[in-house]
């Protein structure tokens, strides 16, 4: 009954919302205007969709030098529907997945859980998702993307200086041979007329108090459900390891020459561990702290860019499931950002000849 009435107030919100928005559309028609940021860090404009029908060529800017823009590009971007396309090295994407019943609750369960698929906190973080497609095994799967808001901040700025009524940050997920829907991890309303993007969320707020009621019970079902996950990979991980001992006991005939060196090659070393970190990690990272405990390690440093080291870690042979263990942070009289990152390892490091 709680899942029906959040879905009905959620409907009703979005129903009476769309229709404000497309009232005050119709009173002053706004174009949708496309900026891709390229790799020389230039932004390339497109007119999308026009209600005047007035052509634009495309257009090619600098942040800093929107003044060398024609007078028609200028007025074209007052008031309209911006749209800002970042560059994938700007965003960190990670490949998720849930129980299909949780399709209802995805952006608490993600919102909880922000902190630990990335280097930022849920305040700091700017994130979207792909639609959900099923998986094997009763699960859906997405792509999240997210950003910090530090990295978006600068991209709203730029819509405020170019007068647009309303900007959408998006970002298109890297290696998609096919068709794709750009993800949007960040919209907001910055004017329009007669305040009516700013008064109507607020007016929603005051009048369905009873919205703060479903937030909340989103929230105890997502912990609730984060706890039942917990302890089924607990209990899981638990007969693996009782079943992996027993294996071991039933091996007939080993000498201990050879379980010695059985468990040399299956057992990571620190040593080891510390060489194919050090060949992982570029030569501006720093280590300043490294745990191994059983198949898992903890590493702690510096590093320019913390969001690309769990892909460099999950390309290596020896490193698998990278994720952030607590917050990234950056102080002061630090050279870089101070991460802290946990990593499954694999075993196997040689052959044992």
């Amino acid at each position: 009954m709680m899942a029906d009435a959040n879905k009905l107030f959620e409907d009703w919100i979005g129903s009476v919302a769309m229709a404000l928005r497309t009232a005050a559309a119709r009173v002053t028609p706004r174009p949708r205007i496309l900026l891709k940021q390229n790799d020389a860090g230039a932004f390339v404009a497109r007119v999308v969709s026009n209600r005047n029908g007035v052509a634009l060529p495309q257009s090619t800017f600098r942040p800093g030098q929107e003044a060398a823009m024609t007078d028609e590009w200028r007025a074209a971007l007052r008031g309209s529907q911006l749209e800002i396309h970042m560059r994938t090295d700007q965003v960190l994407f990670r490949a998720i997945d849930f129980p299909k019943q949780a399709a209802d609750f995805l952006d608490g369960m993600v919102r909880a859980q922000i902190d630990r698929l990335t280097p930022w906190t849920a305040d700091d973080a700017a994130f979207g998702m792909t639609g959900p497609v099923p998986v094997a095994s009763e699960r859906i799967a997405m792509t999240l993307a997210a950003t910090s808001r530090r990295t978006v901040q600068p991209l709203l700025d730029l819509a405020a200086d170019l007068g647009a009524a309303s900007v959408e940050v998006m970002v298109e997920p890297p290696g998609t041979e096919t068709a794709f829907q750009p993800i949007m991890i960040f919209e907001q309303k910055l004017t329009s007329p007669m305040r009516l993007a700013t008064d109507v969320p607020r007016l929603l707020r005051l009048t369905l108090l009873g919205a703060g009621v479903g937030a909340a019970a989103m929230l105890v079902v997502s912990a609730y459900l984060g706890g039942a996950y917990d302890d089924q990979r607990q209990e899981l991980q638990q007969r693996i390891s009782q079943r992996r001992a027993a294996l071991r006991i039933d091996q007939p005939g080993g000498s201990a020459a050879s379980l010695l060196a059985k468990r040399k090659q299956t057992s990571p070393s620190s040593v080891m561990v510390l060489e194919a970190i050090s060949r992982a990690l570029p030569d501006t990272t720093y280590v300043t702290e490294l745990r191994v405990d059983a198949d898992k390690m903890q590493i702690v440093g510096l590093t320019r860019n913390a969001p690309s080291l769990i892909r460099l870690l999950e390309q290596s042979p020896q490193f698998s499931r990278a994720i952030f263990f607590a917050p990234t942070t950056r102080d002061q009289n630090d050279p870089g950002e101070r991460f802290h990152i946990e990593a499954h390892v694999m075993p196997y490091f040689g052959t044992g000849s």
